[in-house]
């Protein structure tokens, strides 16, 4: 299944490189949500190479049974569509398989690097071949955080500053504009922990599995599914 999970990103991302003038075109807009052509041509590629579990996803909320007992794909075609709107290389192809509510294994492929982080939890993690791990910061005072603005961020001077002063413990603070290749840098140790409230599922469960994978740990509040959720996923030092 990792191998499956793997390739059909790679695949989806090598589509996604390759028709980048034509595909950073915007479909539609609606306040701060943008989706691009990008988004709904690549979740094309990306579900015709996965097994006929039932699949959930941001371009179509499921394919399948709605909330299923047994084992379904959680996928995100182009996590960080506004970065390849802009030509930012920092976006992915992300691919998790979801058992019993809990993300078991991820696949995040950065195209533009060809970066492919891929793991099962209880088995190891691996950028391309190599084996990685999460950090050993032991502190927030000397740790990297990531971090993100989601679509129901509250922007309001409170709820910002209410979200400013959360960064304050942390030695640096990075926003990639991507929640998977942010999840995939804990588990390979560049950064040391991942936080964000109101995310969706699709673009952290494979993240997720990939941190377990690699050492880590994470906590999500809320159920996998459609709801807005609350991660913090770190190199199980920082709780």
């Amino acid at each position: 299944m990792l191998a499956t999970a793997c390739a059909a990103a790679r695949e989806a991302g090598g589509l996604l490189a390759a028709n980048a003038a034509e595909w950073r075109a915007t479909a539609s807009e609606s306040g701060r949500d943008v989706k691009l052509v990008a988004d709904a041509a690549a979740q094309r590629a990306l579900a015709d190479r996965l097994p006929e579990h039932p699949i959930l996803s941001e371009e179509s909320p499921w394919r399948g049974t709605e909330h299923p007992a047994a084992p379904f794909w959680v996928i995100d075609p182009l996590d960080g569509s506004i970065n390849y709107r802009q030509g930012i290389d920092l976006c992915a192809v992300s691919v998790a398989l979801v058992r019993a509510g809990i993300p078991v294994l991820g696949a995040v492929y950065d195209f533009a690097r060809g970066e492919m982080f891929n793991g099962i939890v209880g088995a190891g993690a691996w950028l391309n071949d190599a084996p990685i791990a999460v950090s050993a910061v032991g502190t927030r005072e000397r740790a990297v955080l990531a971090t993100g603005l989601p679509l129901g961020q509250d922007y309001s001077p409170a709820g910002l500053a209410a979200f400013a002063e959360g960064l304050r413990p942390w030695r640096k603070v990075r926003m990639l504009g991507s929640a998977a290749l942010s999840l995939a840098y804990v588990a390979s140790g560049r950064v040391d922990a991942y936080r964000e409230e109101g995310i969706l599922a699709w673009d952290v469960a494979a993240g997720c599995a990939l941190v377990r994978a690699a050492g880590g740990a994470y906590s999500i509040v809320g159920r996998i599914g459609t709801d807005p959720l609350r991660v913090f996923a770190h190199n199980g030092r920082l709780a």
